[in-house]
């Protein structure tokens, strides 16, 4: 990735018609986003929406006594602030970086003028919309049903498909609150995928060895998130690959 990203890292940006393009692309913002930024709480009312390109984003629902469950994670395949789009202009739940890089920020006046043109960028939010639902689900069904070495597994294969490289830089405790479980729980299972030889764990630094063998691993979820995301958005999956 180069010091500036463009915003044709985006997926979303990089699809859409080259007039398209030109006229949201001149109303673009180039913003940072560092790890553990807060770029909307719970019943915010929504001004803008970003467009990731090398930083991922979390989005979080918090209990009313503090404790975070992740219900999705969105890279540079997508935008966060759907509600946005939706017409809702807020929602219930928390957006937090979880790797840090940049995005582009547009506002959400220009968003809508662009969608009520109903056109092709229309017909793509459809479609990453539908994605998004795809992986909420999934990860409920995950975390009811299997056990934190194969929601770990899944959750680092999700992050690796939104990052140009094979590392990330996270802490123990910052994935338990992504899954919402105990701290001791992650280092457990991380401890084991070290041991097996399938990452790398050093001081928040976490660098994916056998990306393969995590697939394996890891439940059924990825592959249904990815088959679906793959199947609704390929354009990303052709360059992924």
């Amino acid at each position: 990735m180069p010091d500036t990203p463009s915003p044709l890292h985006n997926y979303l940006l990089a699809a859409l018609p080259e007039e398209v393009q030109q006229r949201l692309i001149p109303q673009l913002e180039l913003v940072p986003m560092p790890l553990g930024k807060v770029l909307y709480e719970s019943g915010d009312t929504l001004r803008h929406v970003y467009f990731p390109t090398d930083s991922i984003v979390s989005l979080l629902y918090v209990m009313e006594n503090g404790a975070s469950a992740e219900i999705s994670v969105v890279g540079n395949e997508g935008l966060i602030g759907l509600a946005v789009f939706m017409g809702g202009e807020s929602t219930p739940s928390r957006a937090i970086v979880q790797s840090a890089g940049h995005a582009y920020r547009l506002q959400g006046v220009r968003l809508t003028a662009e969608v009520n043109r109903h056109g092709e960028l229309l017909q793509l939010l459809l479609r990453y919309t539908q994605a998004l639902i795809t992986q909420m689900a999934q990860t409920a069904v995950c975390n009811r049903h299997h056990s934190i070495d194969q929601q770990l597994c899944r959750w680092l294969l999700l992050s690796l498909d939104r990052l140009p490289g094979n590392h990330l830089k996270m802490t123990q405790e910052l994935i338990a609150n992504m899954l919402g479980v105990r701290r001791e729980g992650v280092t457990d299972a991380a401890g084991k995928l070290q041991k097996l030889g399938v990452i790398e764990y050093n001081r928040g630094h976490i660098t994916v060895l056998d990306r393969p063998r995590l697939e394996e691993l890891s439940c059924e979820c990825y592959a249904v998130v990815k088959k679906e995301t793959d199947r609704l958005l390929p354009y990303a999956a052709s360059i992924r690959r």
